[in-house]
């Protein structure tokens, strides 16, 4: 990886969206949170992702389903991508209905190589205002990588259940993959097509989304603190399949709580709250 990406370091665009809660109730009712919030409740945590689409014109797409190379985030020829984790402080809450700018920026790109082989990791910081000024900051940090070999990556064994002060396992089957997909408009083919996922990404199933992951741990913390929440910190250990319960999990600290989803003994990602 010689090429040098740094000038895309410092690159700035902005979107609008309208916080309305047709888009929040989608994801609480195929989650099985069935009472719908209306107009001017404060959005659920990490909810946000739903909003800010962006939608591209079937030849401004890539082979994977993703926007073509290019564009805002550079041209990165590694042809696997993936949300990695990222660093969230929430200053206060944005309510359905409200009308939200969002400010995204390049903060660096940096190459890497180690055991599994060429990394590039692109880490974004996204600063979303409402009427009250600035309510979200968000870091994203994302990652390209090398093709894996076929075989390489094992979906998880049998699925005990962990030790967990606070526990819940959900099945992420291909209904409620391709649902949360099409509600933040995902068109990365991983998660909704198996031939795709498993041939041309040699993985052994669908693939749960990280951020899916990082909405249920947020409201796993929501659920079992009083207080508010306000940082959210997660990162991708292990990727999740389809086709086995996957276990969302969490044990309270004294500045917050520890959090996690589990597969067959697996931990798939990590968070922690303040």
């Amino acid at each position: 990886m010689s090429e040098d990406f740094s000038p895309w370091a410092g690159r700035r665009e902005t979107a609008t969206d309208i916080l309305e809660p047709a888009r929040t109730n989608a994801l609480r009712a195929a989650l099985g949170e069935a009472a719908p919030l209306s107009l001017g409740e404060p959005l659920p945590l990490l909810h946000h992702w739903l909003y800010f689409w962006e939608v591209k014109p079937p030849e401004a797409l890539g082979f994977d389903g993703h926007p073509a190379r290019g564009g805002f985030l550079p041209p990165i020829a590694l042809p696997r991508r993936m949300w990695a984790g990222g660093r969230l402080s929430f200053h206060h809450p944005l309510r359905l209905g409200e009308t939200v700018t969002k400010t995204s920026t390049i903060l660096k790109v940096e190459a890497k190589s180690g055991r599994s082989g060429h990394l590039v990791f692109v880490t974004i910081r996204h600063e979303l205002a409402g009427a009250q000024g600035l309510a979200v900051t968000e870091e994203q940090d994302i990652v390209y990588r090398e093709a894996a070999a076929p075989g390489a990556i094992l979906a998880a064994g049998g699925n005990p259940a962990p030790a967990a002060a606070w526990q819940h396992a959900i099945m992420p089957d291909p209904v409620l993959l391709f649902r949360y997909s099409a509600l933040t408009m995902n068109g990365h083919r991983i998660h909704y097509d198996r031939p795709y996922a498993m041939n041309d990404e040699a993985y052994p199933g669908l693939v749960v989304h990280g951020p899916l992951q990082a909405t249920l741990l947020a409201g796993l913390a929501a659920t079992h603190r009083e207080t508010p929440i306000s940082t959210f910190s997660f990162r991708g250990l292990a990727p999740a399949f389809d086709g086995a319960a996957m276990h969302v999990c969490g044990q309270p600290t004294q500045t917050g709580a520890e959090l996690w989803t589990e597969q067959a003994g697996v931990r798939n990602m990590t968070a922690t709250i303040t």
